[in-house]
């Protein structure tokens, strides 16, 4: 439906009644009026509006003027039996040159304003429906430029929706336990929360709460589980401005000590123990 508002508002309907389309784009404009009811409504529209103005512009000319316009059109042919007269008659002598008479002048006068006048109304009709249509086809591109927007925000308010909603399902569950890892004297002043449960094999960190030292770009932290004394890698991950949330690290089903130390980025096979940032016992 839109399309078809569209192609109305386009002013081709006013150029088809106006003759100014060719072959192709006339029957490209019938084919639309068969195909719409609404396009068919709209070109019969404008072609009584049209008729109307050229009604209102012109000029009736007086009964003399009008017989003797179509008396100068008429050619009187008459016909005998065996005999035929000619529609033009041998004049002898010098030609002349007959003016037409003031009534006809007038008449033709009046008759060439009328069209005129018609013609600049068309034009001035066309070009305010050109520009209303490019107005209108900036207003549509705005438009659209802000549904996306909204819809790109709507996107994030979903997103983050989702994520305090996993946060508080993850927190209030009882098999949850959450586990504070204190700085080191690498970083005395830093704390982790991990949300630990065993039953599902989860484990999360609390970026809400964390107090962290931003990592550099050649360098990220690594998550590290003691499991019978033996270290095991549960991921890395950076620490930014403004990060709330959990984050998910790799599962693991039991473990005794979370640790996080300071690793290249990507993560080591092994933890650096020099870089030992925070640790805390479950």
């Amino acid at each position: 439906m839109e399309d078809v508002n569209a192609y109305i508002e386009s002013g081709i309907l006013e150029l088809y009644v106006l003759g100014d389309l060719n072959a192709e784009e006339r029957s490209a404009v019938e084919a639309m009026s068969k195909l719409h009811p609404e396009v068919k409504t709209e070109l019969e529209k404008i072609e009584k509006t049209m008729m109307a103005m050229s009604v209102d512009l012109s000029v009736e000319p007086s009964g003399k003027v009008r017989d003797d316009f179509f008396n100068q059109l008429t050619f009187a042919e008459e016909r005998e039996e065996g005999s035929v007269i000619p529609l033009v008659t041998p004049i002898a002598g010098e030609a002349k040159v007959i003016p037409l008479d003031n009534n006809n002048l007038i008449y033709y006068k009046y008759a060439f304003v009328a069209c005129s006048t018609l013609l600049a109304v068309s034009i001035v009709a066309i070009i305010n429906l050109s520009n209303n249509l490019k107005e209108s086809k900036q207003q549509i591109a705005q438009l659209q430029s802000n549904n996306l927007t909204i819809a790109n925000r709507v996107n994030y308010l979903d997103e983050k929706l989702n994520v305090s909603n996993h946060s508080l399902k993850m927190l209030t569950n009882p098999d949850v336990k959450m586990v504070a890892l204190k700085g080191t004297d690498m970083a005395p002043d830093a704390n982790i929360m991990i949300a630990f449960n065993p039953k599902e094999e989860k484990v999360m960190i609390d970026f809400t709460n964390m107090e962290m030292p931003k990592n550099d770009k050649d360098h990220q932290y690594q998550l590290w589980a003691l499991v019978d004394g033996k270290p095991v890698d549960l991921g890395v991950f950076d620490v930014e401005s403004g990060m709330a949330g959990l984050k998910d690290m790799k599962p693991i089903g039991t473990a005794q000590t979370f640790a996080v130390t300071l690793e290249p980025r990507g993560g080591s096979v092994n933890p650096t123990l020099e870089k030992l940032m925070v640790i805390g016992n479950i």
